[in-house]
């Protein structure tokens, strides 16, 4: 059948047979369907939507499009979690080494940031000698002898969701609930994983604003993982403030650090501790989420999971005293307090405003291209519910570059909102959905 055809009838509400689909991505992968008649296709996805069958097909073309991982002879479960992403969110950085620590196979091929601050790849890179470059062989390898390990997408990993990933950023059609769901499934199901914990965020830092969104994302990716017999989690969490108090990428590497030596912020550590106990219990490593969370809490009292870090490191070309040195991590030159223009309460934080600050700095990109200062971004001295003074410090920006200095403090003030009465507390786990 003609693109054109399929167009035609997705556009009036017909459904496609999973052979019409896996040809049609087949073709495109190829390139023997034009840019213009699949920007065409899913604008018409857009509007009308995909069946849970259409859904599974969608999904398994992509899958099928480049290589799927084999890696069923590592012994064990092997489980990793997904982010949706937010500003400040380092989760990964100690939850991988954690969960690896007590016993669960962690391969995690994770993405570059842009617009906020970098992803996890860009946080880790600012490690010394860091890489995320390692081949299929080399993965699997440190996955089997340490635990874990955490690369980048391959070229050959669901390339047909590379390419048109980059053509529903310029089409309008990003905001798609069954491309973005099958999107991430796809590449994470050709991980070779047994299961998926996901951490879907909601609120002004994260890219689902409403609640009733970021539960039908959770959702279509659980319902995707079902189709495929991959046991999958979903964990909506908030993100209408920054996780942590650091936004910036080697800052972000002493949080997770300082999350793996017993301390850091209550938020990273009950977050990492949630989506770790998730993890255990999928990976068949605890029998329940309380099991689960002591094994964590064990495993970061020992020192467990900060020597397993370490590990890590070294096996993926890290100066691994950076991670107990901070001083063998990049720096910024000065520093820029940012204080309360009235006292009060915090009453609201603006998040992703706090990105662009942090982005403007150059913490983050503005475009694919854009190079990343590893030692620049801003610690937050206040969040939302706390007490702040006239002239008392909000934040302080870590600063290499002096020119973009004033924009950025002027997003960073106009992010706080104030008021006479503390806020109602917010939950940081607001749903869960899962398939198990």
């Amino acid at each position: 059948m003609l693109p054109a055809e399929l167009i035609r009838l997705k556009r009036d509400g017909h459904p496609l047979a999973p052979a019409q689909i896996e040809e049609l991505v087949a073709a495109y992968t190829a390139g023997e369907v034009p840019d213009y008649q699949m920007s065409a296709f899913a604008m018409a996805v857009f509007f009308r939507g995909l069946s849970a069958g259409e859904l599974a097909a969608w999904t398994r073309a992509m899958i099928a499009s480049g290589e799927v991982l084999d890696l069923s002879d590592l012994s064990g479960r092997k489980v990793d979690k997904h982010s949706t992403g937010g500003v400040g969110d380092k989760i990964s950085l100690p939850l991988a080494p954690l969960v690896a620590a007590c016993g669960v196979k962690v391969p995690m091929i994770s993405g570059r940031g842009l617009g906020h601050t970098g992803g996890t790849l860009d946080k880790l890179e600012s490690i010394p000698g860091f890489r995320v470059d390692l081949d299929a062989p080399a993965f699997r390898r440190v996955v089997r002898e340490v635990g874990a390990c955490l690369i980048g997408q391959t070229e050959k990993l669901a390339p047909a969701d590379k390419k048109l990933y980059a053509l529903r950023d310029v089409t309008g059609t990003i905001e798609s609930i069954p491309l973005i769901a099958s999107s991430i499934m796809s590449k994470k199901i050709a991980e070779g994983v047994d299961a998926l914990v996901l951490d879907v965020k909601v609120g002004s830092g994260a890219f689902m604003k409403r609640r009733e969104d970021a539960l039908l994302l959770a959702r279509t990716m659980v319902g995707i993982g079902a189709s495929f017999g991959k046991k999958v989690v979903a964990l909506l969490t908030d993100m209408d403030q920054p996780l942590g108090r650091a936004v910036g990428n080697a800052l972000e590497v002493k949080e997770s650090v300082a999350v793996l030596q017993g301390g850091g912020p209550p938020d990273i550590r009950e977050l990492t501790l949630a989506l770790g106990a998730e993890m255990l219990v999928l990976g068949e490593a605890a029998g329940s989420l309380a099991e689960a969370r002591g094994k964590l809490e064990a495993a970061i009292e020992s020192g467990a999971g900060l020597r397993k870090f370490e590990e890590i490191c070294r096996a993926q070309g890290g100066d691994a005293l950076a991670l107990t040195d901070e001083r063998r991590l990049p720096a910024a030159k000065s520093e820029v307090p940012l204080v309360a223009p009235r006292s009060g309460f915090v009453r609201r934080i603006q998040t992703d405003e706090v990105g662009r600050a942090a982005m403007l700095l150059g913490a983050g990109r503005r475009t694919v291209d854009s190079a990343i200062d590893p030692a620049v971004g801003l610690l937050l001295d206040k969040r939302i519910g706390d007490r702040v003074e006239h002239g008392e410090r909000l934040a302080t920006l870590l600063v290499n570059d002096p020119s973009p200095v004033g924009e950025a403090r002027e997003r960073l003030l106009a992010a706080f909102d104030f008021g006479d009465e503390p806020p109602a507390p917010r939950p940081l786990v607001v749903d869960r959905v899962t398939n198990v």
